[in-house]
């Protein structure tokens, strides 16, 4: 179906469908249960995007609600990473942490995503350091930011290492979209929907390694990464 997309509609498409994609495979490997994706693009290049990832996990103890809300911050820097993935299977794929950051920060969408990552990081800064003293915000700022580079280190990693997964399920993606035909007016809409059974059946999803976050416990299995 890409032959048929326009120059311009394709070339969008495919950086929504890494940035998707992006969120899907770093929540696989981080052990949260997937659904489907979806992805709609208009002839003006508006789009909407989403992965289906189940937030529901069992939470005995602070501990493991520090590990649940890393993981989740990670699955949220993962979509922008994702998305300056280069598309040419022959450049290096490394992630533009310039062009990622600002994906995050609104200049390229995923606000939502920026949103949801400074709350949960207050709180997760906030069980780290329980007795921390309001007025010293100048710490506070410095353990946010140690927080931060540390997870996006090795959300960086997840998504280099898994870069040819990412680029393969975006591609299929890609290849799934279809014009919506519309009453009335010209269709204007190009979208896909793969339902999570259909991304089950994926080769390159059935590859994804799981770092079993909720089981083994997460400092110890992201030792794998590094």
């Amino acid at each position: 179906m890409t032959t048929k997309l326009p120059t311009a509609v394709r070339d969008r498409a495919l950086q929504i469908a890494h940035h998707e994609m992006g969120h899907y495979v770093v929540a696989r490997v981080l052990g949260f249960e997937t659904g489907g994706v979806t992805l709609t693009v208009t002839m003006d290049l508006r789009h909407r995007g989403g992965a289906s990832i189940s937030l529901v996990r069992p939470i005995s103890s602070i501990d493991t609600l520090k590990d649940y809300l890393e993981a989740r911050i990670m699955v949220l820097m993962a979509g922008a990473m994702a998305q300056t993935l280069p598309s040419t299977s022959s450049a290096a794929k490394r992630v533009d942490k310039p062009k990622a950051t600002a994906i995050l920060k609104g200049e390229q969408g995923a606000e939502q995503d920026y949103a949801k990552i400074r709350e949960l990081q207050q709180l997760l800064r906030n069980l780290v350091y329980p007795e921390t003293d309001h007025g010293l915000s100048n710490r506070i700022s410095a353990q946010l930011k140690a927080m931060t580079d540390r997870l996006w280190s090795r959300t960086q990693k997840i998504i280099e290492d898994q870069a040819d997964t990412i680029a393969e399920l975006a591609g299929a993606l890609l290849d799934g979209m279809v014009i919506v035909e519309q009453w009335g007016r010209a269709a204007d809409t190009y979208e896909v929907v793969f339902t999570g059974p259909m991304l089950e059946r994926q080769r390159a999803v059935q590859a994804i390694p799981s770092l079993r976050v909720w089981t083994d416990g997460y400092s110890d299995a992201v030792q794998h990464w590094k």
